[in-house]
């Protein structure tokens, strides 16, 4: 990220400035008895620094590094994954087990604490919206040319509407503060209504896009931009007319989704990258299906070790994250069909061959081909089991590593053997999806099973249409959306919105089994439990954390939690 990492060095270089002229200042002072009568002239006043074009980028470098993103919550990744059912954590139990059980608190949020983040893990989105608080306040005065600074403050609009969007995914109605607050001020202020909030997100974005350019240039990608507030409003126009939010499904909602992901179509400017495994990776870069991304910055400051964490043991990997057997369910036969569908040709005991090319790409299985070898989870034995000979530690529990993400060029040692690729934010596929989804609800079935085969016939993928119709489509799309948008923080806001949360997460997670018979090399598998999870009908949102309830009154705990 180009733009990120200029920011970065200019940052640290403002702030070697400031403390050569902090210590300055000091031996000043301490030789002239006289310096109560000068006026400062060695400092950054915040006049300075908000008329200013780069001390004001630097400043609004910061909402962006204080965004949650899926590779970095401190020391865990993809952390959505594990709370719903598409991965197990193997070293995230105390902040995922209470979660997927059911057991969830006010006083224990754990992996889901986005609000006050209690353990300090860089989950909460307040951080980023007092940033662009204090960055809107104190521009709004500014010196600064009209041209440069409104796209600075389009930036910040942006920021801080996509905070809020997802405070509100999680909690419902928060509290709207758009001014950063002063020792004499009273903070305490109650939550506002969810669809208060929805509205001043949408009138947010509709500013951001008349302030923002369209693209950026290379320069300055990752940066905030009118294509990327579109499809911010797309998803939250989305979820607003889904069924947890809109239950006598007012159609008008459903018309305004449509309307925002079929605009981001019609700019013609965006596309399905032909390479899905590339994607993902550091390789794919900011190709033509990104719309807003994050880069890991592993070179410039300690980010995030994709190759470490999610390298089988094996390879020395971590083995932190592990696809249920659910999930690998729930991947298609190459002939498109389901795999407990008459005439679907799957063998249970040979269950990985001729299944949606996007299995491959995403899932590490056992005999998949990786590096100078192939993945050995069978027992007894296997390299990359909890037997093997090179750590019995970091292994899979369930049968299964990801793929998606890793360049398995890299060594996976420390920071050196990792890949820095993009955390996509948004992406034209989901864009897809999400008119696919808008379209089915205003009974345009055509149109609907059009832009899902749109998905399904990307270069490498081009798996076949689908063609049904009723609520069977709908079962089409729901899975589409499982595999396409895999790990990247989809699912568990899906389930949710779609209120199938108690039914599909209130369902057997199972692992895979595999014994290799010593004498014949004959492989044996089984499909076995692995956990019980269970959702509640009070865990579509999640509690207000009661350390905030206790220091403000006037926060309401949302139904269900005591």
């Amino acid at each position: 990220m180009k733009y990120i990492n200029y920011l970065y060095k200019k940052l640290k270089a403002i702030m070697f400035s400031l403390i050569l002229i902090s210590t300055f200042t000091v031996f000043m002072v301490s030789c002239d008895s006289d310096f109560l009568d000068l006026e400062p002239t060695d400092s950054f006043t915040e006049a300075v620094v908000f008329d200013d074009p780069v001390l004001s980028e630097a400043f609004l470098y910061r909402a962006y590094s204080l965004l949650p993103w899926g590779f970095k919550p401190a020391g865990w990744t993809m952390p959505l994954s594990f709370l719903c059912d598409e991965n197990n954590a193997r070293l995230a139990d105390a902040a995922v087990g209470p979660i997927i059980s059911g057991n969830m608190t006010p006083s224990y949020l754990g992996a889901m604490d986005v609000w006050a983040d209690q353990d300090n893990r860089g989950r909460s989105y307040w951080p980023s919206i007092k940033q662009c608080n204090e960055f809107l306040a104190k521009t709004e005065e500014s010196e600064m040319d009209p041209e440069i600074l409104n796209p600075l403050r389009g930036e910040a609009k942006m920021i801080r509407a996509y905070a809020y969007f997802r405070l509100v995914c999680y909690f419902g109605g928060v509290p709207i503060i758009t001014q950063p607050f002063s020792l004499d001020d009273d903070w305490k202020v109650p939550r506002d209504s969810y669809d208060n909030c929805m509205k001043f997100i949408f009138d947010e974005l509709d500013e951001a896009m008349n302030m923002l350019p369209l693209q950026r240039d290379n320069a300055n990608l990752g940066r905030a931009t009118k294509a990327a507030a579109m499809a911010i409003k797309a998803r939250a126009l989305l979820f607003y007319a889904s069924p947890l939010n809109n239950p006598s499904n007012d159609k008008t909602r459903w018309q305004a989704a449509a309307n925002a992901s079929k605009a981001i179509i019609d700019l013609g400017i965006f596309d399905l990258y032909p390479n899905y495994k590339e994607l993902f990776m550091e390789a794919g870069g900011w190709n033509e299906e990104v719309i807003w991304a994050r880069r890991t910055q592993n070179q410039i400051v300690r980010e995030a070790r994709i190759e470490q964490v999610f390298f089988p043991n094996g390879w020395r990997g971590y083995g932190q994250i592990h696809p249920y057997q659910n999930l690998v369910d729930d991947y298609e036969m190459a002939n498109g069909k389901k795999i407990d569908q008459e005439g679907s040709g799957y063998d249970p005991q040979n269950p990985y061959v001729d299944r949606d090319p996007r299995f491959y790409y995403t899932i590490l299985y056992d005999g998949a081909p990786f590096k100078e070898r192939t993945i050995e989870t069978f027992f007894p034995g296997g390299q990359d089991s909890p037997e093997g000979t090179v750590s019995s530690w970091n292994a899979t529990q369930t049968g299964y590593y990801p793929r998606k993400f890793i360049d398995e060029t890299q060594t996976g040692y420390g920071w050196t053997g990792t890949s820095d690729p993009l955390w996509l934010w948004f992406r034209y596929g989901e864009v897809l999806l999400n008119y696919a989804e808008a379209m089915y609800q205003l009974g345009n079935e055509e149109v609907c099973r059009e832009y899902i085969n749109k998905i399904r016939n990307r270069s490498g993928v081009e798996m076949p249409p689908v063609t049904e119709s009723g609520s069977a489509l709908w079962a089409r799309l729901v899975n589409e959306r499982r595999i396409e948008l895999v790990f990247e923080e989809h699912r568990f806001f899906d389930v949710r919105r779609w209120k199938i949360a108690e039914d599909v997460l209130s369902r057997d997670l199972n692992r895979m089994y595999i014994w290799k018979d010593p004498a014949t090399g004959q492989k044996t598998y089984e499909v076995r439990f692995y956990k019980k999870p269970k959702f509640n009908s009070w865990n579509y949102l999640a509690p207000i954390p009661q350390e905030e309830i206790d220091k403000n009154a006037l926060l309401e705990q949302n139904p269900g939690y005591l």
